[in-house]
C-alpha cells in the first residue's frame, strides 16, 4: 500500500525539502544526452517538481522536453534571420518543424506535470493575485523603490 504524501507544511516535508536541496541540481541519467545549450532548459524543467518525485523514466522524458525547447529557441533565432518566406516566396519549412516541436513540448509538459496549472495552480485561482499585482502597479508609494524601464 502506498503511503500518503506528507503535508507541505509538515516537519517530514521540511526534512525532505532540505535533503533535496542538499543534493543540488538533478543531472540527466547517464544514458541520456542533454547538450550544453539545452542544459538551462533541463534545469528549468526538473526544478518544477520536487527532486524526490523524479524517476529515470521521467528524467528521460524531461531530457526530450529540454532538447525540444532548445531546438525551438534555435529555430526561432534562425527564422528571425532568414525570415518567414523563402527566396521563392513559400513559407520557410522551419515553421512546420517549429509547430511540431511546440506541440511536442506542450504534450511532454502535461505528461510530466510541469505545466503552469500543475506548478502554480488553476488560472482562476491566480486571477485575484494578478489583479492585486496590477492594482499595485497603479499605486506607487514613493518610499518603495521600483524599477522603471526607460525607452
Amino acid at each position: 500500500m502506498k503511503s500518503r504524501n506528507a503535508r507541505s507544511d509538515s516537519a517530514s516535508a521540511a526534512v525532505q525539502a532540505a535533503q533535496n536541496a542538499a543534493q543540488g541540481p538533478l543531472d540527466p541519467p547517464a544514458h541520456v544526452y542533454v547538450q550544453a545549450d539545452a542544459r538551462p532548459f533541463w534545469d528549468a524543467v526538473v526544478r518544477n517538481r520536487p527532486r524526490h518525485r523524479w524517476n529515470d523514466a521521467d528524467l528521460t522524458t524531461a531530457a526530450i522536453l529540454a532538447r525540444a525547447q532548445c531546438d525551438i529557441e534555435r529555430l526561432q533565432r534562425e527564422l528571425a534571420t532568414e525570415g518567414d518566406l523563402t527566396a521563392s516566396g513559400t513559407l520557410n519549412p522551419k515553421h512546420r518543424l517549429l509547430e511540431t516541436l511546440t506541440k511536442r513540448v506542450a504534450t511532454l509538459m502535461r505528461l510530466l506535470h510541469v505545466h503552469a496549472e500543475a506548478t502554480i495552480g488553476r488560472a482562476e485561482d491566480n486571477a485575484k493575485t494578478l489583479e492585486t499585482e496590477r492594482n499595485a502597479e497603479g499605486e506607487h508609494d514613493p518610499l518603495i523603490p521600483t524599477l522603471r524601464v526607460v525607452k
